[in-house]
């Protein structure tokens, strides 16, 4: 695992894209696992600048997105697919074919769960999934306490992570109850990984992530046994660090 630290959210946005758009030119069919949130917002509006000025070329990528809500229908401004679409794909030269996203419609959620596992595969498998982090150490859907052998499944949100979902819905009935959520296992089976944070309300959470001990308790802790993870994150996250692991700056 290595830690990244730099200036703000502009400096850790920018290093990220230049990470993919390296990655995309050494292998055009790179597959990119992404992440919604306010997060990688940074990192998609300087993946379209890199589109649109410099020429990035997205027509043989792949991506997978880490989750989707149950029972919200992809047309919904709530959900993530109309995210992506809105923040990045829409701005960029992707196949539509070439973007797979968990279908939160789906008859039968344990069938589209496992079909998506199946997918990742059958694609080769995610070559740099994004991350983004919870205040409380959740990595995509995964909450505390998700089994750290986990794969893509449905999870029922907790009632946190609903009452902090509210302010984006009418009111509380049309808050999502589940998501379809890549799991733990799943995403450390990508070949690298790049967990981004930024900002003081996410500092507790990267210093146990970095300096804490591995638990499901904490489950954005198990990307230190990933072979070829950084954490990128601006000074503010950084600020309850050990003072001896900024060197990495």
């Amino acid at each position: 695992m290595l830690l990244v630290i730099r200036e703000d959210y502009d400096a850790i946005s920018k290093l990220a894209s230049s990470r993919i758009s390296d990655l995309l030119k050494k292998n055009p069919y790179a597959i990119l696992g992404l992440a919604t949130g306010s997060t990688p917002l940074g990192l998609y509006k300087e993946l379209i600048r890199l589109h649109r000025e410099e020429g990035l070329d997205f027509s043989r990528v792949q991506t997978f997105n880490l989750d989707e809500y149950v029972n919200v229908p992809r047309e919904h401004d709530q959900s993530y697919y109309y995210f992506m679409q809105e923040n990045l794909f829409k701005h960029i030269n992707i196949p539509p074919d070439a973007i797979h996203m968990p279908n939160g419609m789906a008859a039968d959620i344990e069938e589209e769960c496992e079909l998506y596992e199946e997918q990742i595969i059958k694609a080769g498998g995610i070559d740099l999934q994004i991350l983004g982090i919870g205040c409380n150490g959740h990595i995509a859907f995964n909450e505390p306490y998700s089994s750290l052998g986990s794969r893509t499944r449905i999870k029922t949100l907790t009632e946190k992570t609903r009452n902090d979902n509210a302010r984006f819905f009418k009111n509380m009935d049309e808050v999502p109850k589940y998501a379809i959520t890549m799991g733990v296992g799943t995403i450390m089976d990508a070949k690298s990984i790049i967990l981004m944070a930024s900002g003081e309300k996410k500092a507790d959470a990267i210093r146990n992530t970095v300096e804490g001990p591995i638990t499901a308790r904490l489950p954005a802790t198990i990307v230190q046994m990933h072979r070829n993870a950084t954490i990128l994150i601006d000074k503010a996250a950084a600020s309850q660090l050990d003072q001896s692991l900024k060197i990495a700056e």
